[in-house]
């Protein structure tokens, strides 16, 4: 299936759970795992308050588009499988670029260095150009932007993409990779951004 064919299967997706090919914000999903009788097994804050102790690494997730390429910071990466190579992300149901991203049926992932928290901070906003003055080429199969100074980057077609209560769990196909020699990664910590030391 080329790339044509990706961000069909992307958008059907879409539709049928619901949500509209717009960029606008969308409305919260309502779901709920318990009953409305039921209280909810955590509170909210102390959910986040507990799961900032995971420290994690920092991406961007990108991808080209008509209207010029898409991108966010994205923490929620990971490895999935080595055959086939796959890897995942996870974004918010309400996200503004997402519909964006699956729209282009690809993406690069941008491991973000520990020197471009700015980087990271820009591309965490809304409603701004956020790649002004970023500089980034495209990714040898995808086109999608290659971050300047990234340690690392993953050129991704959309394979599939699942429901996680508010968000969506994105499987991206590995056609190409590359890494930096001797880059250390940005690392997230309970709201703060950080670096190996020792």
């Amino acid at each position: 299936m080329g790339h044509a064919g990706m961000a069909a299967t992307a958008v059907r997706y879409l539709r049928s759970a619901g949500s509209p090919t717009a960029v606008e914000p969308h409305p919260r999903p309502r779901l709920r795992a318990v009953r409305e009788d039921e209280r909810l097994p955590v509170d909210p804050a102390e959910f986040r308050r507990v799961l900032g102790h995971f420290a994690s690494g920092v991406t961007v997730v990108t991808a080209p588009g008509p209207d010029g390429p898409a991108g966010f910071a994205c923490q929620s990466f990971a490895s999935l499988s080595l055959d086939p190579p796959l890897v995942a992300f996870m974004v918010a149901r309400t996200s503004t670029t997402w519909p964006r991203i699956a729209r282009a049926g690809v993406f690069c992932v941008n491991v973000l260095g520990a020197d471009q928290g700015e980087l990271c901070r820009g591309f965490a906003r809304s409603g701004a150009d956020k790649f002004a003055g970023v500089d980034h080429d495209g990714a040898p199969v995808t086109g999608s932007p290659r971050l300047a100074g990234a340690p690392a980057w993953i050129d991704c077609t959309i394979a599939t993409v699942h429901t996680g209560g508010d968000h969506l769990i994105v499987v991206g196909r590995v056609e190409a990779l590359g890494a930096a020699e001797g880059g250390e990664p940005l690392l997230f910590h309970r709201g703060r951004f950080g670096r190996f030391t020792g």
